[in-house]
């Protein structure tokens, strides 16, 4: 239990690059430019057949590409300011669509398109964004490094419902407009539906959360980042940045209603959702004991930072007569393109 997990591919690949570099700044989930600031700098992919299935509406598609790139800087304590678009695309493919809902969905975050690039794609969609973003005069940019033994650990809102929309698309669910259109599988399972609309559009339509990232950017201590590869990864991600360790409980983390008979109907293991699923886009946390987040944020406790470096643990729900086990380091990886959760890893 004490030894240190093996990195995965990509954690691999940044640690040996982290070496090689004087003075890195790469690390959290955007770079403080120059150093100290004022600006926090993010980019993020969203390509067809990796992020989103082909064919997928353009104005869904920018929404989505801007979203998962403002969760980043949510995940520093920022508010965005300028995007860079790079976008390669097809013939057919709706360009004016897509440029109507990316500049409206910056116009509700703050920011504004400052250029970029058009190419043509003889395959697929592939857009990146990077966006810059500022802090509040008085907050302080979120790191990974903050967490301090003694902390309770946050989670944002509730983990496995985007990992539950995104199987639910490749059975073919769809969102047709404002209506989500679930497989047949699911029709003879009504009281489902709710739950399922749900997790296709968490999927689809990630929510950052800026409020939170500013409330704990005027806090003084804790550390930050958000969860795109699962609470498992991710969370020993952030124990590896701090030197610390984390105890948290199976049955603290918080799932949506109705999800775990929705896993039950698709073949899922809920625990395995929530833990490795990635794509939540929440943010995981640290605060000191006894600090609590505003209700409004709907933020749950789900465990203790600890003294015991680079190792989460995790605390059964019962069914193993309370035994504490080790948490695996798994989820999604991007270099060995899989997730642990989907491939039933």
């Amino acid at each position: 239990m004490s030894r240190r997990p093996p990195l995965t591919g990509e954690d691999r690949l940044i640690d040996w690059l982290r070496r090689r570099l004087d003075a890195p700044l790469i690390g959290d989930d955007a770079a403080v430019l120059p150093p100290g600031g004022p600006f926090a700098v993010t980019v993020d992919h969203q390509i067809a057949g990796v992020h989103f299935s082909p064919g997928l509406d353009p104005a869904l598609l920018a929404r989505r590409l801007l979203a998962v790139n403002v969760s980043d800087l949510a995940a520093m304590g920022a508010s965005p300011a300028y995007a860079f678009l790079a976008l390669a695309a097809p013939a057919g493919f709706d360009h004016k669509r897509f440029f109507t809902a990316l500049l409206a969905a910056c116009r509700t975050y703050g920011s504004r398109l400052a250029g970029g690039d058009l190419a043509k794609s003889p395959h697929g969609v592939t857009a990146a964004l990077t966006l810059l973003g500022t802090k509040d005069e008085n907050g302080r940019w979120l790191r990974r490094d903050g967490a301090s033994p003694g902390h309770d650990l946050w989670l944002g809102g509730s983990a496995g419902e985007s990992a539950a929309g995104r199987m639910l698309i490749e059975r073919g669910a769809r969102l047709a407009g404002r209506r989500v259109e679930l497989p047949p599988f699911l029709e003879a399972f009504s009281s489902l539906r709710p739950a399922a609309s749900r997790a296709v559009r968490r999927h689809l339509q990630p929510r950052p959360q800026l409020e939170l990232g500013r409330w704990l950017s005027h806090r003084s201590e804790g550390a930050a980042m958000d969860v795109s590869d699962g609470v498992a990864r991710d969370l020993h991600r952030l124990c590896r940045a701090s030197g610390v360790g984390a105890e948290i409980g199976a049955s603290d983390l918080p799932l949506p209603q109705r999800f775990t008979f929705l896993c039950e109907t698709i073949g899922a293991d809920p625990l395995t959702l929530a833990l490795e699923g990635g794509e939540d886009y929440v943010l995981l946390f640290t605060l000191p004991a006894g600090l609590t987040p505003p209700p409004e944020f709907t933020c749950r406790r789900i465990g203790t930072i600890t003294k015991r470096r680079g190792v989460a643990l995790l605390l059964s729900d019962g069914e193993s007569n309370g035994e504490r086990r080790e948490l695996p380091d798994l989820g999604w990886d991007h270099l060995t393109n899989e997730s642990s959760a989907s491939s039933g890893k």
